[in-house]
């Protein structure tokens, strides 16, 4: 539109609140809300900004909605954008949570690191590093051996687990511990979480210094770096200082702004403790040179880059004095746009502190007539929380780092190193298992290795002896290769499992996680996870697995081509025929079975050696 049409239009609009939309073809390009709607529009016939100009140009139609109120019409803004999804507007795209620790309403409560606990459980966090807090679990499994297992599994069961036998749960299931004392474990478990270091970091010591005391030197070394993430959990790397005496529900926001994308953590603390902590991300608008600022509207603020208007025309356009020229993707522009589209559809808390004080009055006094208190902390506790939130919307979620992007979906330190397990074998003959490694996305076939396996036809037995073979020589010092960062295997839940044995009879504290064919789900210790298609950190461990996969078969078609059969005594049969045969029935099992016109279609045999075939096997 050029300036005489969009003056034409805005005079058509009536001087009262509301909402109005900039579109092109039908499509919304950007949605603003005003004061008044003519001032506002008006305003947009002689921009002084080319990002605002190359969207008027753009639009081809101005449509408007009265509401009765301001906060009427913030609130309409922000419910357009958040489905219309404006070209030209900053836009909230919801990131996943972070991880809890949670106690299941159960009569015999079990412990899990989950971001999504059931309903009625005791859950305490959320934390920012799951690697951390799995050790911690592990540590109180250890001590107070309480249970792990679903409820599904813990029911009906006439004998103990293997957790019972490895020592990290007290079998409440089948009567070896009553009930009083397994809840005693419990209280002494959740006092941790609470804030008391002691109830685990007291026994760990001494558990320490018994074994160094015994010359158990590796089992001392084990229990020091269990100590130490113990006794740090509480300090730098779990929740932030709690305060009890608090009984306010408080948001803590901040932003980060990297190009065009910017991303908001949220930390939400309950009766001073923090029981939530998510990150958000937001879609800045289209291109940089024609983005639309989000300055004095929340995600509008536009008008006022035209600069030389008074601070009465400002006024009654529902502008704010000092958000000339502002950017679109300021920190607090940014959280202008996320107060207005997150609260527009949730409660609101108690207070909200803020790392910087958004660029939009309008949003502030919103808030602060739904009764929320709004503040920027300058020392204190408070700003401790602010502190945390901003880490937090700086740690970038590794959109352009595939294999950061992994850690972060994992819950886990960024894995640079990776290796893959596959198992190969023709109906349990000629069994082999394939290691492979990837540093940092790449494969790295120097550190490739392969191991001739036990023949059996139980894909889960194979797996857990491949595994345990890696973990035995990594933990007795005889692989020249440093330890991964994550192992990954080809299967589902049973594979995982089986993989999960192995490393736990051995003590090799590594993440594992599987990828299932089927459906592309990747199998965690926590459950099945269903990435998008695209993702990137999908996208690795799919390469990985087709890279494990495809080393094994390889090694597998070797050995079975060395494998000495009772075909080779079979006149006519060479090595070459017996290779062919091989390959197409899998098996000398599955040779023996097929009929003499199935043996005819393998290239090389007739019916003479189709026949003498038969008659030996």
């Amino acid at each position: 539109m050029d300036p005489p049409a969009v003056r034409a239009r805005a005079g058509d609009l009536p001087a009262e609140p509301g909402v109005y939309q900039f579109r092109s073809a039908g499509a919304t390009l950007y949605v603003g809300k005003a004061v008044d709607l003519r001032a506002r529009v008006r305003s947009y016939a002689d921009p002084r900004s080319g990002r605002i100009r190359g969207m008027v140009d753009r639009a081809d139609a101005i449509e408007f909605a009265v509401t009765d109120t301001e906060t009427q019409a913030l609130l309409l803004e922000a419910n357009l954008i958040k489905r219309l999804q404006p070209r030209y507007n900053v836009r909230l795209k919801d990131d996943k949570s972070y991880p809890l620790v949670a106690f299941t309403d159960h009569e015999v409560p079990r412990i899990e690191v989950t971001r999504d606990p059931d309903e009625g459980a005791v859950a305490y966090g959320p934390f920012t590093n799951k690697g951390r807090v799995e050790a911690v679990v592990k540590a109180i499994r250890d001590e107070y051996r309480l249970r792990g297992c679903s409820d599904h599994k813990y029911a009906g069961r006439d004998r103990p687990c293997l957790d019972y036998e490895m020592g990290i749960c007290s079998a409440p299931c089948t009567g070896e511990i009553d009930a009083a004392a397994y809840a005693e474990d419990v209280a002494a478990a959740r006092r941790f979480f609470e804030g008391e270091t002691g109830v685990l970091a007291d026994p760990l010591r001494r558990r320490m210094e018994t074994a160094a005391e015994s010359a158990e030197f590796e089992l001392a070394a084990t229990l020091r770096d269990r100590l130490a993430a113990v006794e740090a959990f509480h300090g730098d790397g779990g929740e932030a200082v709690s305060d009890r005496s608090d009984d306010r529900t408080v948001d803590v926001l901040a932003a980060a702004v990297e190009g065009d994308v910017a991303r908001v953590a949220r930390l939400h603390s309950e009766r001073g403790q923090l029981v939530d902590r998510s990150r958000h991300r937001l879609d800045a608008p289209g291109d940089r040179e024609a983005a639309i600022g989000t300055t004095a509207t929340g995600t509008d603020g536009i008008d006022d880059e035209a600069a030389g208007r008074g601070a009465a025309a400002r006024g009654a356009a529902g502008g704010a004095p000092g958000d000339v020229g502002d950017e679109p993707n300021t920190p607090a522009a940014v959280l202008s746009a996320f107060l207005t589209q997150y609260y527009a559809e949730r409660e609101f808390p108690d207070a909200v502190l803020l790392a910087e004080r958004p660029t939009d009055p309008d949003v502030v006094d919103w808030l602060e007539r739904e009764g929320v208190a709004v503040r920027v902390p300058g020392a204190g506790r408070e700003a401790k929380l602010v502190e945390l939130a901003l880490k937090n919307a700086r740690k970038r979620d590794g959109r352009d780092d595939p294999v950061a992007a992994l850690g972060e979906r994992l819950g886990i330190d960024r894995p640079g190193r990776i290796e893959g397990f596959d198992v190969s074998h023709a109906g349990g003959k000629a069994v082999v298992g394939s290691d492979v490694c990837f540093v940092d996305g790449n494969a790295e076939t120097a550190d490739y290795r392969r191991k001739r396996l036990s023949d059996r036809n139980d894909d889960y037995a194979n797996m857990r002896e491949l595994l345990r073979w890696r973990a035995e020589r990594a933990v007795e010092g005889r692989d020249d290769r440093p330890d991964p960062d994550l192992l990954l295997v080809d299967g589902g839940e049973g594979q995982l499992a089986a993989a999960r044995d192995a490393l736990a009879e051995t003590g090799w504290d590594v993440p594992v996680v599987a990828l299932a064919k089927a459906e592309e789900l990747v199998i965690t210790p926590n459950g099945p996870l269903r990435w998008p298609d695209d993702a990137p950190a999908l996208h690795l461990l799919q390469r990985v697995r087709d890279e494990a996969h495809r080393f094994a078969v390889q090694y597998h078609q070797t050995v079975r081509d060395e494998v000495k059969t009772v075909l080779d005594d079979v006149p006519g049969v060479g090595p070459e025929t017996r290779k062919r045969l091989l390959g197409r029935f899998g098996s000398v099992e599955n040779v023996r079975d097929a009929s003499v016109d199935d043996l005819t279609d393998v290239d090389g045999i007739g019916a003479t050696t189709a026949e003498r075939i038969r008659d030996r096997l």
